[in-house]
């Protein structure tokens, strides 16, 4: 019986065993113990060139995601559950959790949250950069060694592009392309083109992960960084401007000092021997120092030498650089280019003790003697030293000298002009009456407002010119002046479309200048007769081809300056009721069709009442409206109602 009983015991013990393990199998398995799937497992489909998904619209091939995973990077490390968290043995019974990068790049992930694409992430910009975007995708990741990878030396720029080159996905999040279009212009662009492993990329300079905006203190690009960041590729250069006297200024705090890239440009970079490199020869003293040393609040806030450039370009290596010498001295030449030092600092190329050295670079045989001498020379200002007194003496008495030698000859020739003119007036002999009373008052309204307007407007315009210095009075005064003299104008214009409608001289007048078919003949005539082509003179009525055609462009012109000029003058006005380019159109049309209406009046209407042979010194027909009837005869012969009229034709 206890033999019995005990195998009963066992019996049941057994079976108490095996229920228990069946029991935490299946708890097991509830609760995703399992052995999770092998890659083969998953490749067993994935690997299937017949199974297809959807990639943007696009139908892809399994395989080929497969074949992206076994060439990458992780390909011969992590399997497929390493980054698909949560595969069941059950294949897809749960839908895997999208890959985490972080969970193995913790490092590069805290970078990039401090970037500036991760702001603009956060800030609802999904466009901006992840890892899945440089890197490549997200199964055809390769080492940066890789010279296939995204992000490989070479390949950084076309990388970067595929965003900051593209001009309207710039342009949506308030940005631009010129960047990255300027970068590939630039030297460091053209080496990597060119295959050269050295030259800079975007990483380079905005680093990896954590790129940060220019304004950012931690960014690799932020001014008082620059240096630093340049100097990793250039280090003999950050060593000079770290000692220069630039880089002592960026180490003490000023924000005004030049660094890399005030100078230099920040992607446009170009070699210097370009002609239009921004530190080429022909730019530096013009451009590029000029930013700073020719303004007047680096002078005062640091003491220095007002003008330096200006008085360079009057000197004559300035000149001579101007007219595109490649050899004459610039400011690098005598200051340096990266090792800027005072000249009161002993190791100065332009420290007394170095300059027979410094000018002997292209004056061999120079003595301390002549290096003692002033280089910038600003002849209307006086120094204190021998030279400075001596120059500013000799710059007053030749002005003094000038003005009495010139104003005399002004005086004595004027006179003299006049004069003979008056003689020769005297003795015209028998007259005809070109220009009434009315008419005459109208050309003088014109001639006066004309001139106003044309020395105030220039001087408006050009206000820092010697001219605008020589007509003298403020802005405001030049303003209103010129808007005076347009109201006169315009004045005038109304008063001569009245004359020309409502008085029988004014409608003759109109009705004669209109032209006509014979016109364009007179032109071939008059060309023909003058060149010895043709021996017939040709013959015109009251106006000719030329009056007729100026009194027409008057016409244009004087009602476009006015239209434009009172436009301008209401300006808000306008640009409450019209686009504000209306009021930049009638800006660009009144200056230029002032060029025009200046030119036309200097090159041909002088020389038709001045400079003509015929009527030199002057036609007078604009002071009392006569001309001399043997001059009007070979001029105007089919003209015969003034001809018969002559002198009894009253104004």
């Amino acid at each position: 019986m206890i033999g019995v009983r005990r195998s009963s015991v066992e019996v049941v013990r057994c079976c108490f065993v095996v229920l228990l393990a069946l029991v935490c199998f299946r708890s097991a398995a509830a609760a995703g113990l399992q052995k999770p799937p092998t890659n083969e497992d998953c490749l067993a489909c994935h690997g299937d060139a017949s199974l297809t998904k959807d990639v943007g619209g696009k139908s892809v091939s399994l395989q080929v995601e497969a074949s992206h995973y076994k060439k990458s990077i992780h390909g011969g490390i992590l399997s497929c559950v390493d980054c698909h968290k949560g595969t069941k043995a059950e294949l897809h019974a749960v839908t895997p959790a999208k890959s985490k990068c972080s969970d193995c790049h913790a490092d590069e992930q805290a970078a990039w949250e401090r970037s500036d694409h991760a702001r603009a992430r956060r800030a609802g910009e999904q466009q901006a950069a992840g890892c899945e975007d440089c890197h490549g995708g997200v199964h055809e990741i390769l080492p940066a060694s890789d010279p296939g990878s995204a992000v490989s030396h070479a390949k950084i720029p076309n990388t970067c592009g595929r965003c900051h080159g593209q001009k309207f996905v710039m342009e949506a999040t308030g940005r631009s392309a010129g960047p990255f279009v300027s970068y590939q212009e630039g030297v460091h662009g053209k080496a990597v083109a060119a295959g050269k492993d050295g030259a800079a990329v975007c990483t380079d300079c905005h680093s990896a992960h954590d790129i940060l905006t220019g304004n950012d203190s931690k960014s690799p690009i932020f001014k008082f960084n620059v240096p630093q960041t340049c100097g990793k590729c250039h280090q003999k250069v950050l060593a000079d401007y770290t000692n220069s006297i630039h880089g002592q200024a960026l180490a003490r705090g000023n924000g005004e000092t030049p660094v890399c890239t005030d100078c230099h440009g920040i992607h446009s970079i170009k070699n210097h021997l370009d002609p239009s490199s921004s530190v080429s020869a022909a730019n530096l003293a013009g451009t590029t120092c000029a930013k700073c040393h020719e303004g007047v609040r680096l002078s005062d806030e640091f003491n220095m030498q007002r003008h330096p450039v200006s008085t360079y370009l009057d000197s004559y290596h300035g000149l001579a650089s101007q007219s595109g010498s490649s050899v004459v001295a610039n400011c690098a030449s005598c200051h340096g280019v990266h090792d800027i030092l005072p000249s009161s600092d002993p190791r100065s190329k332009i420290n007394p003790a170095h300059l027979a050295e410094t000018c002997g670079a292209c004056h061999p045989g120079v003595s301390q003697k002549f290096v003692q001498t002033r280089v910038h020379v600003d002849t209307a200002l006086t120094g204190h030293d021998t030279s400075g007194k001596v120059v500013g003496w000799i710059r007053r008495i030749y002005l003094i000298l000038i003005f009495l030698v010139i104003g005399g000859m002004v005086a004595h020739n004027l006179a003299l002009w006049i004069a003979k003119a008056l003689a020769k007036r005297k003795v015209r002999g028998a007259v005809v009456v070109r220009m009434t009373k009315a008419q005459r008052m109208q050309h003088l309204a014109l001639l006066v407002s004309f001139i106003v307007l044309v020395i105030s407007g220039f001087a408006l315009k050009y206000p820092h010119t010697w001219f605008a210095g020589a007509v003298g009075l403020s802005e405001h005064l030049r303003s209103l002046v010129h808007r005076i003299a347009g109201v006169v104008m315009i004045a005038a214009g109304v008063y001569h479309i009245g004359y020309a409608l409502l008085t029988p001289q004014g409608r003759r007048l109109v009705l004669d200048l209109l032209p006509g078919p014979k016109d364009l003949m007179a032109v071939w005539e008059t060309f023909a007769y003058w060149t010895g082509l043709s021996t017939k003179r040709p013959q015109q009525g009251r106006f000719t081809y030329g009056e007729k055609a100026e009194y027409w462009a008057l016409i244009w012109g004087g009602v476009l300056m006015g239209l434009t000029g009172v436009m301008m003058w209401a300006k808000v006005s306008v640009g409450n009721e019209l686009a504000r380019w209306w009021v930049d159109a009638a800006t660009a049309v009144h200056f230029y069709e002032a060029i025009l209406a200046t030119l036309a009046i200097v090159v041909w209407h002088l020389y038709q009442v001045i400079l003509d042979p015929d009527v030199y010194p002057m036609n007078w027909a604009w002071w009392d409206g006569k001309m001399s009837r043997e001059h009007y005869e070979e001029e105007h012969p089919l003209d015969t109602r003034t001809l018969e009229a002559g002198n009894e034709e009253k104004e």
